[in-house]
């Protein structure tokens, strides 16, 4: 899969860069183990930070500021990473979906950014393009319906939109039988952090979803 960051982004977003992590998995209904990581995890997050001092996280101040220079009001459309941390630290478990929505879930609340999870063999073409949402786009988004896109990034294959850092698009999402993940993860704050997230991507891939054949793919 190509990925191309359109010049709308390039011209709002100067210091953006990616990576996708494409690898063969075995997603289960359930991890336990996954799980304790997660409640670890939300623990020292709760002492450490507070819903308001969040918004200066950099990975998280960073996307808003993107929504901002796009049109988009982040407090009304929140970006999933920040809604993911908001929810924990408001005393609110994570949703439990599956294990690969569960552990993409934990990356982005530990490291703040906003992550594409997408069923690779549900995507029409080879290329995904990222662009900037326009008025009237259709788009589906996960356990949201219709929602409105215009102002944010959004990833587009051959046929139409299928990730926005608020929600990623029904077309593509993960289930039970996804066999080809593949996921990105945006770093509108920059090249900083992005690999030392993907890579713990990948340790929780091969840990809890028996990765193999895992490409990692930097694009800016």
């Amino acid at each position: 899969m190509k990925i191309i960051v359109s010049e709308e982004i390039k011209r709002a977003c100067p210091q953006f860069a990616g990576i996708a992590i494409a690898a063969t998995v075995k997603n289960t209904p359930y991890c336990e183990a996954l799980w304790q990581k997660i409640d670890e995890f939300t623990k020292y997050y709760r002492e450490k930070y507070s819903v308001d001092s969040i918004k200066d996280v950099p990975t998280i101040h960073a996307t808003r500021e993107m929504y901002k220079k796009c049109g988009k009001d982040p407090s009304r459309y929140r970006p999933s990473g920040e809604a993911l941390c908001r929810r924990i630290l408001r005393g609110i478990p994570l949703y439990q979906i599956d294990t690969l929505v569960d552990l993409i879930n934990l990356v982005s609340i530990r490291y703040g950014y906003s992550i594409g999870g997408f069923d690779a063999d549900k995507f029409e073409g080879d290329v995904l393009t990222l662009g900037i949402g326009k008025a009237g786009e259709p788009y589906e988004g996960i356990g949201r319906g219709t929602l409105n896109i215009e102002g944010m990034p959004v990833y587009r294959d051959a046929v139409g939109g299928v990730g926005t850092p608020t929600s990623d698009h029904e077309r593509t999402k993960l289930n039970l039988d996804t066999v080809h993940l593949f996921t990105i993860i945006n770093g509108y704050s920059g090249k900083e952090g992005l690999v030392e997230a993907a890579e713990y991507m990948v340790s929780l891939l091969v840990e809890f979803a028996s990765a193999k054949d895992v490409q990692i793919i930097e694009f800016e």
